[in-house]
């Protein structure tokens, strides 16, 4: 049996976030949980892929070749961001 590790992060507002994974669906009660949208990960015209991060003020990282690669640099730009107290602002 695979076991995965996740890191939460809670808030002095005692709010706990975290990078989304439907593996934790079943920890949060559904009427207290909200999920908000962090970022775009998206092709470029030539194949690469770019992360978005501006949803929450943050930069756009990429391009990078493979779209694992995006996505993967977008959730360490998150966690390093939590992990270092930061709360984003949420941008349209």
């Amino acid at each position: 049996m695979k076991r995965e590790a996740f890191e939460l992060f809670i808030g002095t507002d005692g709010v706990i976030r975290t990078v989304h994974d439907d593996a934790l669906s079943g920890l949060f009660c559904e009427e207290q949980t909200t999920i908000r949208r962090a970022s775009h990960v998206e092709p470029t015209a030539d194949g690469r892929w770019t992360a978005d991060l501006s949803p929450v003020g943050g930069p756009v990282l990429g391009p990078f070749k493979m779209r694992r690669e995006a996505l993967a640099q977008e959730a360490k730009w998150l966690r390093d961001r939590l992990a270092s107290g930061a709360t984003f602002t949420e941008r349209s």
